[in-house]
């Protein structure tokens, strides 16, 4: 149920298109909840279907002309009813961690650089999220929604902190592994 509600949510920040939603997902939501862009159209319909959002009326519709959304009553509702219901944290599932797992008892061969790799990518992302926060919370902007945006960005900031030191520390580890292990 979540993707519908991260739509309710960009649409209540600023009623837009279905194109303009995908790039929003792709610059912001996108970062802690994806979706392609055949889901949020799909998405979109159910959500007009059940009567949660509208297609903005146009002066003069024409064929093929983007349509705009924004959210209805009924959609404020379930996102306020959805935002205030418990829900209990999913468990984590990492391929990386039961990868180096499994290698603990068949060998490291070749995990070594994923690693690397791996802490590349979080390095990338992280200064990507350092940029933004730089960018959209100078100083002085702590309005309650630009608090609890932030925040979300922060978690965003610790995650890719936690997995930066925490590969560093790995690929210690691997340094001091004998050479024997890489079967």
């Amino acid at each position: 149920m979540s993707l519908p509600h991260a739509i309710l949510t960009a649409l209540m920040e600023k009623p837009s298109s279905g194109l303009e939603l995908t790039r929003r997902f792709d610059r912001s939501i996108g970062y802690f909840w994806s979706a392609t862009h055949q889901q949020i159209y799909r998405e979109l319909g159910k959500l007009e279907a059940d009567g949660f959002i509208r297609t903005l009326p146009t002066e003069q519709p024409a064929r093929g002309q983007k349509k705009s959304y924004e959210v209805l009553p009924a959609g404020r509702a379930e996102l306020a009813r959805w935002s205030a219901a418990s829900q209990d944290p999913k468990p984590m599932r990492d391929v990386l961690l039961l990868r180096l797992r499994a290698a603990a008892v068949v060998g490291t061969a070749g995990i070594e650089d994923d690693l690397r790799r791996h802490l590349d990518l979080h390095r990338r992302q992280l200064a990507e999220y350092e940029e933004i926060e730089q960018r959209d919370f100078p100083p002085g902007k702590e309005g309650p929604e630009d608090r609890l945006r932030h925040l979300v960005l922060q978690a965003g900031i610790d995650l890719e902190t936690f997995w930066t030191r925490w590969l560093t520390r790995a690929l210690e580890e691997f340094a001091d592994l004998p050479t024997e292990r890489n079967r």
